[in-house]
């Protein structure tokens, strides 16, 4: 195996699950909670630490991730990622939804390779030319620039990255990064 640059991960938990009808973060997949099981391929990838912004703190908790409270509860998952970034110690930070129904560890640390041998502020994947925002490797510095668009009334990852260095990473096989967004997606994660 190759070495890996230095990365914190973060697992967003903080959406509403209106379409799944309840919180993704803790629905049990495969019998471990949809957050816990992202956070252990962040694990496996190599993060030096592993926070679950958002969410019910004290479940995430119990489930083995460090709780960060988002510091904009309900208005999307753009704070979520600045919080993630403003929270995080290495330069950079992946960060991924919670309702990835099969985290890979080896599509994390391509992520992450991708960033640090670049000069990008992002390393985003893209799956048949659709960026898949929620689930990226960012260099922590941008989270000031993220939140100075955020201030201005921008709730948009994708209007928010206008002026930052993006490097996409094609992938022919989008099985690392299908989420569920609803009941019906929950089927076998393979």
């Amino acid at each position: 195996m190759t070495a890996t640059a230095s990365f914190d991960g973060a697992v967003l938990c903080g959406g509403a699950s209106r379409r799944m009808g309840r919180d993704k973060a803790t629905l049990p997949l495969a019998g471990e909670p949809m957050a816990a099981r992202v956070g252990r391929a962040l694990a496996a990838a190599g993060a030096r630490t592993i926070t679950a912004v958002g969410g019910d703190g004290a479940a995430l908790a119990r489930h083995g991730l460090a709780p960060v409270a988002d510091r904009w509860p309900g208005e999307g998952p753009l704070g979520g990622l600045i919080t993630a970034l403003d929270d995080a110690s290495e330069d950079i930070v992946v960060v991924l939804g919670c309702d990835l129904l099969a985290p890979d560890p080896a599509a994390i640390r391509a992520l992450v390779a991708r960033l640090a041998t670049g000069r990008a502020d992002a390393a985003i994947p893209r799956l048949h030319e659709r960026a898949q925002w929620l689930h990226g490797a960012w260099r922590r510095r941008v989270g000031g620039v993220l939140e100075d668009v955020f201030e201005s009334g921008e709730r948009s990852l994708f209007g928010a990255v206008t002026g930052l260095r993006v490097d996409f990473v094609e992938v022919a096989d989008g099985t690392a990064y299908r989420d569920a967004d609803t009941p019906e997606a929950l089927g076998d994660p393979r």
